[in-house]
């Protein structure tokens, strides 16, 4: 702070005279003292000694100033980046993809990592940043800060081959514990299915869950006392309580089981909504909202009319839903659609390709909202690259991801002060 002014520049002075005022004061104060004394009962006889004479020096015209008291700032809280790149697993190769959404002159990968044969899903915990991805051979651990693979962790109930395409067996839907200390991955064997709990600073699998046939996602509760598989070929969710490691089957079928393997009214992917319920899009045709707790579920009406796999949840609440065109009871083709929960309010936008997964993302530049869609899909006409999905106009553009990309999700960015 800077020192006080006066007329002429006579700032030193101001500050002498106000020490020069305590000087004196204490002088008189020691004074009255030594009056007191002497005029004390005994005085004349036993005189008290006389009080000391203060220890002051005079004040000096050559005192430095005072040092400025200089109090820290309180540090600033890091601040979370968004996130520039997304991660993209390779569904026909070995590897996962750095991808930067902006290029769309060539491919946009720039940077890879191999993780292991036929990966699938992709499970992030920024605050260790690291990486989980299920692969046909095991569950690769990748550091995000070098961008390394750093282990590959193996199955318990491993499958006796390893192979690409749909129907390949191995790792599927994978999610990470809140704290980052257990990984929750779906093992796909062929004729049955487990859900593995992995500690990840001993690499042990703590519990082999038996669930639903298929789970083509994991989600893990808030407080990390639930898991939730979605059975792809059960028409089911499986709910995993990670204490006891038992599992609750619900019935999710909003169009009932007829057809059993064959039907395509069957649960895909599934978000997390702020209550912890699961919201489970099928055919274009409904939104399903399942409480974990009870086993009820509702449903909101959707206009999208077609076959749906990926779907993701935008900040304020809305769900991106991807849909794959005409089968079973959707006879619509492939769109897109932007759904509220809340209010019922719907956008679709047609596509001219398939698509597996959804993710969002907010461009570093222009800072539009996107939804980002996989072209993996998981039957026929899957396709090297991803389309980006201007979520306030609905334009699109594709960028080039080779490997057929199954799963995308966001790479977050370190913590910045």
């Amino acid at each position: 702070m800077a020192p006080l002014s006066s007329p002429g520049g006579a700032a030193p002075l101001r500050r002498r005279t106000r020490r020069t005022r305590h000087v004196v004061a204490a002088w008189a104060t020691a004074a009255v003292v030594a009056l007191l004394a002497a005029c004390s009962p005994g005085a004349a006889g036993d005189a008290a000694p006389s009080a000391p004479a203060p220890d002051v020096a005079p004040p000096s015209a050559t005192d430095p100033e005072p040092a400025p008291t200089t109090v820290p700032a309180a540090p600033e809280e890091p601040v979370e980046a968004p996130p520039r790149y997304l991660l993209a697993t390779e569904a026909e190769s070995d590897g996962l993809a750095v991808v930067d959404p902006t290029i769309r002159d060539g491919s946009a990968v720039v940077d890879r990592v191999e993780v292991g044969a036929a990966p699938w899903g992709i499970a992030v915990h920024a605050p260790t940043r690291r990486a989980y991805v299920s692969t046909a051979q095991g569950v690769a651990v990748v550091d995000l800060a070098t961008r390394e693979r750093v282990d590959l962790i193996p199955y318990r109930d491993a499958p006796d081959r390893a192979g690409f395409g749909e129907y390949r067996r191995g790792g599927m839907g994978i999610a990470v514990s809140p704290d980052g200390a257990r990984v929750y991955v779906a093992v796909h064997r062929g004729d049955s299915s487990t859900l593995e709990t992995i500690d990840v600073a001993s690499r042990e699998v703590l519990a082999s869950t038996p669930v639903g046939l298929r789970p083509f996602d994991v989600l893990v509760a808030a407080d990390g006392s639930e898991v939730y598989t979605v059975d792809h070929d059960e028409f089911s969710v499986h709910v995993v309580d990670t204490t006891t490691f038992e599992a609750r089957r619900i019935e999710v079928a909003p169009f009932g089981t007829e057809g059993g393997l064959a039907s395509f009214e069957k649960p895909h992917y599934a978000v997390l909504d702020d209550d912890g319920a699961l919201l489970l899009p099928y055919q274009g045709r409904v939104l399903v909202r399942l409480d974990p707790a009870t086993g009820t579920t509702s449903s909101v009406p959707s206009a999208a009319d077609s076959h749906q796999h990926g779907v993701a949840r935008a900040p304020d609440g809305r769900v991106v839903v991807v849909g794959n065109g005409p089968f079973g009871n959707a006879a619509g083709g492939p769109n897109v659609t932007v759904l509220d929960p809340a209010t019922g309010a719907e956008q679709v936008a047609p596509l001219t390709r398939r698509h597996e997964t959804v993710t969002t993302w907010t461009d570093p530049v222009t800072g539009a909202l996107s939804a980002v869609l996989a072209g993996g899909y998981t039957q026929a006409e899957a396709w090297d690259g991803a389309t980006v999905v201007d979520l306030g106009t609905l334009a699109t553009y594709e960028i080039q991801i080779p490997g057929r990309p199954q799963v995308v999700v966001p790479l977050p960015e370190g913590p910045t002060a």
